[in-house]
């Protein structure tokens, strides 16, 4: 696991659905976290598989 920059950061970013596989279909899935570049994203639940990066936290405002 990676270390996110607080404790909601870090369940957002970690949260895996019981019921929908793919993330972009769950609507309590709101980060994407690319591991490989190291980049968060806030989900648009419009039907596709579309994000939009975010440069600070959400919760605690620090820079990502």
């Amino acid at each position: 696991m990676n270390k996110h920059c607080c404790e909601d950061m870090a369940y957002h970013a970690n949260f895996k659905c019981k019921i929908h596989e793919n993330p972009y279909e769950c609507p309590d899935k709101v980060i994407i976290f690319d591991k490989k570049d190291n980049e968060y994203g806030l989900i648009i639940h419009d039907g596709g598989s579309s994000s939009i990066e975010i440069l600070f936290c959400p919760w605690c405002g620090v820079k990502l």
